[in-house]
């Protein structure tokens, strides 16, 4: 029986980084998958604030609201979490939300009711109330040449699991690396720092 090809593909999933990834920037980091094929993979960080940003003074920032908007965006927006994404186009945003909003040709479906879009659109419909029911703004990205996150998955740096929309939209940031562990039956504290060897 031939296996299907797409199977063998992370998106839609979290990785959480394990005590023998080598990179800092990814220590302890809760990564939602948001693409992944032969030619590499994508994803959020979901679990690293961007310092001193907050989404009611970002879009104040970029004149989609108003400074006499920022009180109304407050109460409106100011429980979306903007998140350090990853280091790649850092300056660039990425917003994963729910299904329930939808751009065509700007919004990729990714799995299980998430969704992802990167065009300014969808901050204007957050600020003026007709957003997605729940959301992150996510400020960069993590991503993977073809091979690399599979090598890396393959040398205990990565643990892939199934991604929980509660843990992605929770605003508790410091909690989802334990959480998303303990969720998968694993007690932090007994993390091996080493690959295992047969």
């Amino acid at each position: 029986m031939r296996q299907n090809p797409a199977s063998a593909y992370l998106d839609g999933q979290f990785l959480v980084a394990m005590p023998g990834l080598t990179d800092e920037r990814f220590a302890k980091s809760v990564i939602y998958l948001c693409a992944h094929s032969a030619d590499g993979a994508m994803g959020i960080i979901l679990n690293k604030p961007a310092s001193d940003l907050n989404m009611p003074d970002l879009l104040v920032q970029l004149d989609i609201a108003s400074e006499e908007d920022a009180i109304r965006l407050r109460e409106q927006v100011g429980h979306i979490p903007v998140l350090m994404g990853g280091p790649v186009d850092a300056k660039r945003g990425f917003v994963l939300h729910t299904d329930d909003f939808h751009i065509d040709q700007s919004t990729l479906i990714i799995d299980d009711g998430i969704c992802l879009t990167a065009t300014v659109e969808i901050l204007r419909a957050i600020a003026s109330g007709a957003g997605p029911a729940s959301a992150v703004l996510a400020l960069g990205y993590a991503g993977w040449q073809a091979g690399q996150l599979e090598n890396e998955i393959l040398a205990n740096g990565w643990l892939n699991c199934p991604a929980d929309p509660e843990v992605i939209f929770n605003n508790a940031l410091d909690t989802k690396y334990e959480r998303t562990l303990r969720s998968n039956g694993i007690d932090p504290a007994m993390l091996s720092f080493s690959a295992g060897r047969a």
